[in-house]
């Protein structure tokens, strides 16, 4: 919405996709939902599946045996791994190695071979090949998993397995470590781009969540999530089990998406600073809620990130795109650990459960690429689902990429001037948080205010319809 003098009043993020998974999933047996719920993205279905198979471990009150957890653990991060590939190289990093005010038919993954060559698309393409085939070998499916099971996983791996796949994590560091020296040489290097990243356009002071171990450093698999405030200091940390204390949702009439805040805080608007309840997850807000990395190359990377940026936590959007990268050594580092445990190759993968579940409730969690993703589920007498709750990484993302795309937009339009190089100023904001509305849109939050106008030859409107 524009002023008299032409520049940004407001900017609306809108999404007008709807999922309605959370409804139609209602009546179906519960140890559907890992299949069910895959279905949402074909991006990340298997971060839904494995939140969901950490569900049905809630509910049918079963812990899986140690090879079985790793197993899972071996498989959502390669996961990681190829999915931080995927955007790094073909959807939000032709910003940086093509540029941001490119022509946007250079903004893609051809404009990013032909800046760092056939060789690096090759490499690219083969590990991404190759971690893939790892999830298909194991999870049956790269698209749609289907080895989470209550308990545990529908196969293990054997040696010759292991052997095979120490190669893979040797070659994946090699990787990530590759790509965070294209991030250097390109981006950090560029005192334009380094400009872009730390400027107030693309910043905001909110509270951060991601999932931590033991001793406060990031995991993707397992733990408590802990959020920390705008200064960085501690403000809560709890179980997934508990997310209703601390989570709430607050709905827009004009977007399908909800958006998710602190409950102690309460929802104030799309503000920032410490009395918004609004947060953020995803790498960047991984890196700021955690005390470090709990693998050597990775913390070594953290450590140079934060004292390069010289804050913590960083508040700007765009350095998601680095600590995406950081993600990715502490995935193929742990991969190495999991892949080099002798535990994993054990025959013990799955505790059956012995009870089916009667009126009860099971919470999952992982951090999703795109960050912090809840699975709910309750069911009835009979272990069928009657209420179903998910609250993905971009629904905890939305109020901050709304926040993001105004503040964009009232930076970049004024008197009038739009281009498509100023769009894409804009959109770079909210590309850098790996946004998903299929995954975000499962519910029926509001209606959408839609506005037809009907003109004849001439441009004269003869009907409007409104909802």
């Amino acid at each position: 919405m524009l002023n008299e003098a032409g520049n940004v009043e407001n900017a609306y993020f809108q999404v007008p996709e709807l999922r309605g998974f959370e409804v139609f999933s209602r009546g179906r047996p519960a140890e559907d939902m890992p299949q069910i719920t895959s279905r949402i993205c074909g991006v990340c279905p298997t971060a839904h599946h494995i939140a969901a198979t950490k569900a049905l471990d809630s509910l049918y009150k079963v812990d899986p045996p140690p090879a079985a957890h790793k197993i899972r653990e071996l498989v959502y991060n390669a996961f990681i791994l190829e999915d931080h590939a995927l955007h790094f190289y073909f959807l939000g990093g032709p910003d940086f190695i093509v540029g941001p005010i490119a022509p946007k038919e250079q903004r893609n993954i051809i404009g990013v071979i032909q800046k760092v060559g056939p060789e690096v698309a090759k490499k690219v393409i083969t590990m991404r090949k190759r971690l893939r085939e790892l999830i298909t070998a194991i999870g049956g499916k790269v698209i749609h998993p289907v080895f989470g099971l209550p308990g545990g996983v529908a196969k293990g791996i054997s040696q010759a397995d292991v052997t095979k796949y120490k190669h893979l994590g040797d070659d994946v560091l090699e990787f990530s470590l590759f790509t965070l020296q294209i991030f250097k040489d390109i981006v950090l290097k560029n005192e334009s781009y380094r400009e872009l990243i730390t400027s107030d356009t693309y910043s905001h002071k909110t509270y951060y969540m991601g999932l931590v171990d033991e001793h406060n450093h990031l995991n993707f698999y397992k733990g408590k999530l802990r959020v920390v405030d705008p200064e960085g200091k501690e403000f809560t940390t709890f179980s997934a089990q508990d997310y209703l204390e601390h989570i709430a949702e607050h709905v827009e009439p004009w977007s399908y998406m909800k958006f998710s805040y602190l409950k102690h805080i309460g929802w104030n608007g799309f503000s920032e600073g410490s009395d918004s309840g609004v947060f953020a997850v995803a790498p960047l807000a991984r890196l700021n809620a955690a005390a470090g990395m709990a693998t050597p190359k990775a913390q070594t990377a953290y450590e140079e990130y934060f004292s390069i940026l010289n804050c913590k936590p960083v508040h700007h959007t765009l350095a998601n795109h680095w600590a995406r990268v950081i993600e990715m050594i502490y995935a193929a580092e742990r991969f190495q650990e999991l892949i080099n445990d002798p535990d994993i190759t054990s025959h013990k993968i799955r505790t059956i459960p012995t009870e089916i579940p009667t009126a009860g409730i099971g919470i999952g969690v992982v951090e999703a690429p795109r960050g912090t993703l809840f699975h709910h589920y309750e069911t009835d007498s009979e272990g069928l689902i009657t209420k179903a709750n998910l609250i993905v990484a971009t629904q905890n993302n939305a109020a901050r990429i709304a926040m993001s795309v105004e503040k964009a937009a009232q930076k970049m339009i004024t008197n009038f001037t739009v281009s498509d190089e100023l769009l894409n100023m804009i959109e770079i904001a909210f590309r850098a948080y790996d946004p998903c509305h299929g995954c975000g849109t499962h519910s029926w939050p509001g209606n959408m205010p839609l506005q037809i106008r009907i003109r004849q030859e001439g441009g004269l409107i003869i009907r409007e319809i409104t909802q």
